[in-house]
């Protein structure tokens, strides 16, 4: 399937694929659905048992109804999160706060708008417990989330909907066993692409002991 490519570099689509939550409304072509669900189900998976499923809503009655469930988890959300609390007074924090709170609350309002949602759905391996039972569908997740910033597409991984996620089984007729991993919306984004702000290395790894970091490198001789 060739199909042309917005960004083949795989580590500047890394960096530079920001969560959007404003998106076109115009119509996607199937074949670039298809191409980034292709691109999920080549991810690692324990013993490669590819226990996922991906469910893809295009259908206008659908939509509304899954955005109709997940705005009411936002609008709970909403009301238990303090802007300026969880800031701490850092003015900075703040307005990243406000400007993330605002393109959550655009999300909530016009999700239904997205061309496409897709619910990754994940299957718990008895091989292990807690958390490695079902992540394997995280894997595929980002696959497909790399595969459509690679394509020119807009994305965001939301979960909120697993608040009330037997609505969404009810809706979808999804049963009891597939866990739904997430809620994804995707379209052409209204904004563009950039690059994203991470911590540095040095504050998130660790070498040989928690807490510890890189070790200095031997004097030359």
């Amino acid at each position: 399937m060739n199909l042309p490519y917005a960004e083949p570099d795989l580590f500047t689509a890394m960096s530079t694929q920001r969560a959007m939550r404003r998106l076109k409304p115009d119509q996607v072509p199937d074949a670039y659905i298809e191409k980034i669900v292709w691109a999920a189900t080549q991810a690692p998976n324990g013993g490669n048992k590819q226990p996922w499923r991906f469910l893809v809503v295009k259908d206008p009655a659908k939509k509304l109804a899954l955005q109709q469930i997940y705005a009411r988890q936002w609008d709970l959300y909403i009301e238990e999160s303090n802007p300026g609390t969880r800031a701490g007074g850092d003015p900075e924090a703040l307005a990243a706060l406000t400007k993330r709170f605002a393109a959550g609350q655009y999300l909530a309002d016009h999700l239904h708008e997205a061309p496409v949602i897709i619910i990754p759905c994940g299957f718990l391996l008895p091989v292990n417990t807690g958390i490695a039972s079902g992540s394997s569908i995280y894997p595929a997740i980002q696959n497909l989330m790399l595969s459509a910033r690679a394509l020119g597409l807009g994305c965001v991984m939301t979960t909120l909907h697993r608040h009330d996620e037997d609505a969404v089984r009810d809706l979808l007729g999804i049963p009891a066993d597939a866990h739904t991993a997430a809620l994804i919306p995707i379209g052409w984004p209204m904004g563009r692409f950039g690059p994203v702000r991470r911590r540095p290395i040095a504050e998130v790894a660790y070498w040989d002991h928690w807490g510890e970091p890189k070790p200095p490198l031997p004097p030359r001789r």
